[in-house]
């Protein structure tokens, strides 16, 4: 039972999905102990998530360890259509195709939710929002579920704190195997992966745009120093600003940011980042993109209004002329850059993420009817699995604490 845009295409899906899978040493050895263990037996499992080679791997591994999987994107433009395919071919259960409409995207998640799944894997909180709107008889059927993005825990904690939240949700994103790594050095790198192939164009001696110095800014403002870029970071949390600085980035409103950027990258999970007052401060030919989860940081829908002529730029790049003459490009319609414009973090990275999410979905299993409240944090003993797994794969070995050791940091006493 799938709803995919071409079945032929399994084979390439197939190719991508091997590669991600020979590099991503954590979630093979986890699925060889859910093959053995088969710990989702009888489950079902409501799955949204970016649809590509990473995820339809995680999916494989949940598959593995008994789980009846039921999967959409969540993103109308970073499912691939190749993977949908692959997974299919499979037996896997696949609702998503490359470009859906706002109706279709709406029908494939419902799909998967009126499954009735026991089990929820979230990627900006859509899932949990629909059953919990539109098919409040299904929830007590879920155990619980987990949820990859900043974006999808603010939504999650805001309806915890109104009492509507009716399940545990585990915030994966908050695990440091999760956000210090996939934000920073995951984000980082795949957005100039994803703007650099889309525009062909030269980063070094440009000033690129940062709005947000969260983990996701941390690692776009990197990566964009080291391309030799000069940084400039837009914030409204004034610890936030202080640590740009001292990192060595300068710091101003984006009004006044808005004059020098050459690059616009938005990573705040808030709207209306960049609106039409930063449009018409920008140069010609300024280029915006976002890599928040959802498409109203940039506000393509606003400039779309003030636009006195619109033009296709190049392949995944709009532009659009101003009553002052001067064109802003936007790339991938404001949505996901490293994802809608290319291939999304590197494998090695999602190894780490995916792990944290396949083992927070074995915590709900194991301990459904111990969990405590609404709102779970990925536990320390999870976290610090995969990160002593990561070592191994990597080779490294570090140092113990010796039992005085122990003692000495447990004691008040010299």
């Amino acid at each position: 039972m799938s709803e995919i845009r071409n079945p032929d295409l399994w084979e390439s899906g197939k190719l991508k999905i091997d590669w991600v899978e020979a590099n991503m040493p954590l979630l093979r050895g986890i699925k060889k102990d859910f093959e053995n263990e088969k710990p989702f037996s009888g489950l079902k499992v409501a799955l949204s998530v970016h649809l590509e080679a990473k995820t339809a791997y995680l999916c494989k591994t949940l598959a593995a360890g008994g789980a009846e999987m039921y999967i959409t994107g969540s993103n109308p433009l970073s499912t691939q259509d190749d993977i949908a395919a692959a997974l299919a071919h499979e037996g896997l259960n696949v609702f998503a195709w490359y470009g859906a409409t706002d109706e279709e995207y709406r029908r494939h998640i419902t799909e998967v939710i009126k499954i009735s799944p026991n089990i929820i894997i979230d990627d900006g909180g859509d899932l949990v929002n629909l059953i919990h709107s539109e098919y409040p008889e299904l929830l007590p059927s879920v155990l619980g579920g987990c949820e990859e993005t900043t974006t999808g825990i603010i939504r999650l904690i805001s309806m915890n704190r109104e009492g509507k939240l009716k399940f545990p949700m585990v915030l994966v994103n908050d695990a440091d195997c999760k956000h210090l790594f996939d934000n920073r050095y995951g984000t980082g790198q795949s957005v100039w992966d994803g703007i650099n192939r889309t525009t062909n164009l030269i980063v070094a001696g440009k000033n690129v745009v940062v709005c947000g110095y969260g983990w996701c800014g941390k690692g776009v403002a990197m990566r964009a120093k080291g391309l030799g870029a000069s940084v400039i970071i837009t914030e409204i949390d004034p610890i936030k600003a202080m640590e740009a600085i001292m990192d060595g980035f300068k710091v101003m409103p984006i009004k006044e940011a808005a004059k020098s950027g050459d690059f616009f990258v938005t990573v705040t999970g808030c709207r209306d980042v960049i609106t039409e007052e930063a449009f018409y401060n920008m140069k010609n030919g300024a280029i915006c993109c976002n890599a928040g989860h959802f498409d109203i940081e940039v506000d393509v829908a606003g400039l779309r209004k003030i636009a006195v002529e619109s033009k296709l730029a190049r392949n995944n790049i709009m532009g659009y002329k101003l009553n002052n003459g001067k064109w802003i490009y936007i790339l991938a319609e404001g949505r996901l850059v490293n994802l809608a414009a290319g291939d999304g973090h590197p494998a090695e990275i999602m190894d780490m993420s995916f792990a944290i999410q396949a083992l927070s979905a074995l915590h709900i299993v194991k301990n459904k009817k111990n969990l405590d409240g609404m709102i779970i944090n990925v536990p320390v003993e999870v976290d610090r699995s995969v990160a002593k797994r990561q070592l191994v794969n990597w080779g490294v070995e570090i140092d113990k604490l010796t039992p005085e050791q122990e003692k000495y940091l447990n004691s008040w006493e010299e």
